[in-house]
């Protein structure tokens, strides 16, 4: 079963447009390096609602399964990944879901 994940990141004021960048671009290229990941997505908030909480921006991955989930998630491109953006993070939000008839 496919799995979704969503990852909402808050930067802290130290991180400038430049670093937003550089970390966006960053968490882009983890599917071409980590298998098992069939989509990705990003982008800026853009709501009009004001209710995200002072998290800018959204990134959605798609797995394959379990399995690739949990492979990705100790793998070392994206534990390498999490360093580089921990200077930078004032919070993060994470949900997982399971894709319906996949």
């Amino acid at each position: 079963m496919a799995i979704k994940h969503i990852v909402l990141l808050k930067f802290n004021e130290a991180c400038d447009a430049r670093m937003v960048d550089v970390l966006s671009q960053s968490f882009g290229a983890l599917p071409s390096s980590i298998p098992g990941i069939t989509s990705f997505e990003a982008g800026e908030n853009i709501s009009p609602e004001g209710l995200n909480h002072g998290f800018t921006h959204a990134f959605v991955m798609t797995f394959v399964d379990l399995v690739a989930r949990d492979a990705y998630l100790p793998h070392e491109k994206h534990q390498a990944f999490v360093e580089l953006l921990k200077p930078c993070l004032a919070d993060v939000l994470v949900v997982d879901y399971a894709l319906p008839g996949a």
